[in-house]
């Protein structure tokens, strides 16, 4: 077995273990000294007395089969900003010079393991946290985190060897939400909206708290939300553990006890989400990564609309390729030296899988969870959308059709539009919008629209129709009208009439990507082509834009055709077949 570490390949793990120790005796006490302590002391202990002083030497060590790759883990070759977090917990846990810190970084950027499971075993195997809780984004995420502890502390060799057998499950309290080791020390994991106001342990109160991904996207889609989910961390975090203790000892105001350490981790979600507005609280030591290292004044766009990448990103949306994506890799892996720029972890991170492709299908998305930007919030969300011919739509084969109407009760000039369009799904995953109107339409004016777009697209079968403005009256008089229509009476049918659940900006956020890259094509020769695809163009969110008809019916036709299989349609025939429901 080989290990491989610092660009050597090392196939005996005990020298290894000694080349780890003089390269960290070496960075805290000199090169004279680490040859002397190796060459004198007991190498287990001095493992162990180093392992305290620093965090990044207890990982490569004690956790070697997480942290260090060898043959037998899958573990990957850390970047110089991982070494960052762990002289980061230094400052924090050994030498305790921040007590508040918000860790920044990249999703799979491996801060949960660096700074949740490394850091809690650290202070769990020195007691220098007897009281831990462990804030997750839910209850299973809580529960599955605790079992990769147990993991650790009942399967590593090195661990047990030196701290001791430190779970017991007869003796001690161990199950899903909860870990008291052997040693004293206690570790709670909770969801986020699980309150923590009060908690002790053995009458003490926590000692460390660290929320990791302590948000999800429930808490950011409303202004109220996200003040709710601030309002939670500064009232029931930030007051659940002590304040420093300081005394006076042979005259000098000496710290005495340590106050209780709060860390946060996780991605910028939005520009005032928890993240954010911790990462301006100035009472926080922010260190904050993006996955893309960009040049001062440099964009990520910047990168993605050079020649190559355009080119790249062309054969990638390419709607006639049976398989675009490997045209698109292939085209990159020819200009490979040429299009490669810097990331924060080369070697997790190809440019092409990882970031290029994601950036591309979910702009929104990567800004966010990758580059922790949120500076995009309030700007327009299509910036680019596909206009093409009837003709050139009707060249494609399509294997999914239906009809989506998204209906407004008024036609004053204040009243949202009556939204109705026909959509195909091709046979390599593009959505044609075929068909387009977009008016303000009285009941009945509304009803018989539907029927004649019914008339001219022959191939739908499938209709849905928004359920809260006229609660179903309006699908009984189209029913009628259908079975009085001679073209349309002996067609079949299913219809879904159902109640909008979902947050609209959270609904239409899953169409930004689709409609930006072509993936989302709309017929520029509707009669109301024009109005509804400006309308998409000035979309900003809801709350930010005078309409969201347009947008808001073709996100519903995306989820829904996406999720549409062979169904039984009901034939248009007598008035009762006709109100047989599914």
């Amino acid at each position: 077995m080989k290990i491989y570490y610092d660009n050597l390949e090392f196939e005996d793990e005990e020298i290894f273990e000694l080349f780890l120790l003089r390269r960290y005796l070496t960075k805290h006490y000199g090169y004279e000294a680490a040859i002397e302590w190796i060459n004198t002391m007991n190498i287990k202990t001095l493992a162990k007395s180093l392992a305290k002083k620093d965090i990044g030497f207890f990982c490569e060590y004690f956790l070697r089969s997480i942290f260090v790759p060898s043959d037998d883990n899958d573990a990957k070759k850390l970047s110089k900003d991982h070494y960052e977090l762990w002289e980061l917990a230094n400052k924090i846990f050994v030498k305790d010079e921040i007590d508040k810190a918000n860790i920044v970084c990249p999703r799979c950027f491996a801060k949960t393991t660096i700074f949740d499971l490394a850091v809690i075993c650290w202070n769990v195997c020195f007691q220098e946290s007897i009281f831990t809780i462990l804030i997750n984004k839910d209850k299973d995420g809580a529960a599955k985190f605790l079992e990769e502890i147990k993991k650790v502390f009942l399967e590593n060799e090195k661990i047990i060897e030196n701290f001791g057998m430190l779970i017991d499950r007869k003796r001690f309290t161990v199950n899903s939400t909860e870990i008291q080791f052997t040693n004293g020390c206690d570790l709670q994991s909770v969801g986020s909206n699980t309150s923590i106001r009060g908690r002790k342990f053995n009458g003490k109160r926590p000692t460390l708290v660290i929320g990791d991904d302590a948000q999800d996207d429930k808490d950011i889609l409303t202004e109220e939300a996200r003040n709710k989910k601030y309002d939670l961390w500064c009232k029931q975090v930030e007051e659940v553990g002590n304040t420093a203790t300081y005394r006076m000892v042979n005259g000098v105001r000496t710290k005495v006890n340590k106050a209780t350490k709060i860390i946060s981790i996780g991605t910028i979600l939005h520009l005032n989400c928890l993240i954010s507005r911790l990462s301006r609280n100035n009472s926080y030591y922010t260190i904050l990564k993006r996955a893309i290292i960009l040049e001062e004044g440099q964009t990520v766009d910047d990168i993605f609309e050079t020649p190559l990448w355009l080119e790249c990103k062309k054969l990638y949306f390419d709607a006639k390729d049976p398989n675009p994506k490997e045209t698109a890799k292939q085209f990159y892996l020819e200009h490979k030296e040429e299009m490669h720029f810097p990331v924060l972890w080369e070697d997790s991170w190809d440019c092409f899988e990882d970031l290029a492709t994601k950036f591309w299908e979910n702009r929104q998305t990567f800004m966010s969870e990758k580059m922790n930007d949120g500076t995009s919030i309030g700007e327009k969300w299509f910036k680019t959308i596909v206009e093409r011919t009837k003709e050139y739509i009707d060249s494609f084969r399509f294997t999914k059709t239906m009809m989506c109407v998204d209906v407004a009760s008024t036609v004053n000039k204040r009243s949202d539009y009556t939204a109705i369009i026909v959509g195909s799904e091709t046979d390599n995953e593009f959505i044609c919008i075929k068909d387009i109107v977009m008016k303000k339409l009285e009941f009945k004016d509304y009803c018989n629209e539907v029927v004649k777009v019914l008339e001219r697209n022959e191939d739908v079968k499938v209709i849905y129709i928004e359920k809260q403005t006229y609660s179903g009256s309006d699908v009984t008089l189209i029913k009628e009208l259908i079975a009085k229509n001679p073209k349309l009476k002996g067609r079949r049918f299913e219809f879904i009439n159902e109640n909008q659940r979902r947050n609209k900006d959270e609904k239409i956020s899953t169409i930004i990507d689709g409609v930006n890259n072509g993936k989302i094509i709309f017929n520029s020769e509707c009669e109301d082509s024009q109005e509804a695809i400006q309308q998409m163009r000035d979309f900003q969110g809801c709350d930010y834009s005078a309409h969201d008809d347009f947008p808001d019916v073709v996100s519903e036709l995306y989820t829904r055709i996406k999720e549409l299989k062979t169904r039984s349609i009901l034939k248009v025939g007598t008035i009762n077949d006709l109100y047989k429901r599914r």
